[in-house]
C-alpha cells in the first residue's frame, strides 16, 4: 500500500497552560516539566464528525481523489458526538460517500489497528483505496478539576488516504493487548433504567499515571523492536519513529532505551497535547507537508492506550 494523501483539522480554540492556571492549582512550569505540553486545541462548536470530514477532504484533495472512488472509510475514535451512529457514518455523509464504513475504538492504538486492517483489505484484494480518519475529542472525557489528567489532552483529527500498491508499503505490524481496565478507563454514563442498579462514582477518565507510564514505555520499546525484527530491519535503518504523543517523559524514555538519536523522534505534543488515536496521523500530515517525510523512507509507528492496547507498524513511504 502507498500513502497518496494526508490531511488534518484542529479546533479553533487554543488553550494554553496559562488558561488552565486560572482554575487549576498548577503552573506552566509544572505542566511542561511533567508532560512537555504548552498548549492544546479544545473543541467548542466543532463536532468530531466536522473535524474528521475536514481532515478527510484535505487528504482527498491532495491526492485528487473523489470520495465516491473510495472502497472503505475507516474511522478511529474514542469519544464522539453520539454513542451511535459511529463517526464514520457521519463523516461519510459529510463527504457524500455511500460505500462501506467501519469504526474502530482501540483507544490511542486505534490508528495502528486501522493501518493493519487496511493492509489486510489490500492483501485480500478487497479494496483499491481506503481512507483512514482518526477524529478525537478526549477533552470531553477528562475531569477538568484533576490537574494530573486534564492538562494532557487536546482535540483534533488526522486523515491518511491509502492506495493498494504492489510495493509492500506496510512491511510489518505488531499488535497486542494486556487486559487491564483498572489503570486507564472511562466509565459509561449512568442511565435511568429502574431495573439496573450500579454504584455511583466518578464518570470521568480515570488513570493511574505511574502504572500507565511503566506500561507505555515497556510496550513501546518491545513493540518497536519486535516489528523491526519481524521485518528484518535494524533499528538504525529506521528514518523516523512516530510515537503516540502521550507524554514527553514517555517519549524520552523510549528513545533512550532504544538508543536512537533524538532527532529521529519528531513530535507535536508541545502544541497539541495527547489527541488519542489522532496523534500519529496528525504528525504524518505535518511531516508530509513540510517535506520531512520523503519517498523511500522507513517509518516506525508505535502507540499504546486503554485496554491496555498497544502496537507498532513499519511503513515504507
Amino acid at each position: 500500500m502507498k500513502i497518496i494523501g494526508t490531511g488534518s483539522a484542529l479546533p479553533a480554540q487554543r488553550v494554553t497552560n496559562a488558561d488552565l492556571m486560572k482554575f487549576l492549582d498548577t503552573s506552566d512550569e509544572w505542566i511542561v516539566s511533567h508532560t512537555g505540553i504548552r498548549e492544546r486545541r479544545v473543541t467548542d462548536a466543532e463536532s468530531v464528525a466536522e473535524l474528521g470530514a475536514l481532515a478527510a477532504r484535505r487528504a482527498l484533495e491532495e491526492a485528487g481523489v473523489r470520495a465516491e472512488d473510495l472502497d472503505l472509510l475507516l474511522c478511529t475514535n474514542v469519544a464522539s458526538d453520539f454513542f451511535t451512529p459511529g463517526p464514520a457514518c457521519l463523516i461519510a455523509g459529510a463527504l457524500g460517500y455511500a460505500g462501506q464504513t467501519l469504526d474502530v475504538n482501540g483507544a490511542c492504538t486505534g490508528f495502528i489497528q486501522a493501518v493493519d486492517i487496511a493492509d489486510a483489505y489490500f492483501r485480500a484484494g478487497k479494496a483499491e483505496r481506503i481512507l483512514l480518519v482518526a477524529a478525537e475529542k478526549p477533552t470531553y472525557l477528562a475531569d477538568w478539576a484533576d490537574r494530573a489528567t486534564c492538562v494532557l489532552f487536546g482535540d483534533g483529527a488526522g486523515a491518511v488516504l491509502l492506495q493498494r500498491s504492489e510495493r509492500a508499503g506496510c512491511i510489518a505490524t505488531c499488535l497486542a493487548t494486556q487486559p487491564n481496565a483498572e489503570f486507564l478507563n472511562m466509565p459509561t454514563p449512568l442511565g435511568n433504567c429502574p431495573f439496573t442498579h450500579r454504584e455511583e462514582g466518578p464518570r470521568y477518565l480515570q488513570m493511574n499515571g505511574q502504572e500507565v507510564y511503566r506500561f507505555a514505555v515497556s510496550a513501546c520499546v518491545k513493540d518497536l523492536r519486535a516489528v523491526c525484527e519481524k521485518a528484518g530491519v535494524a533499528l538504525e535503518d529506521v528514518d523516523w519513529f512516530l510515537l503516540h504523543q502521550a507524554n514527553q517523559r514517555i517519549l524520552n524514555a523510549a528513545q533512550t532505551r532504544l538508543k536512537q538519536p533524538r532527532e529521529k523522534f519528531p513530535g507535536n505534543i508541545e502544541r497539541l497535547g495527547n489527541t488519542s488515536s489522532a496523534c500519529i496521523p496528525l504528525l504524518l500530515d505535518e511531516m508530509m507537508r513540510d517535506g520531512r517525510l520523503r519517498e523511500g523512507q522507513l517509518v516506525a509507528l508505535s502507540a499504546f492506550g486503554a485496554g491496555l492496547t498497544h502496537g507498532a507498524a513499519l511503513l515504507r513511504i
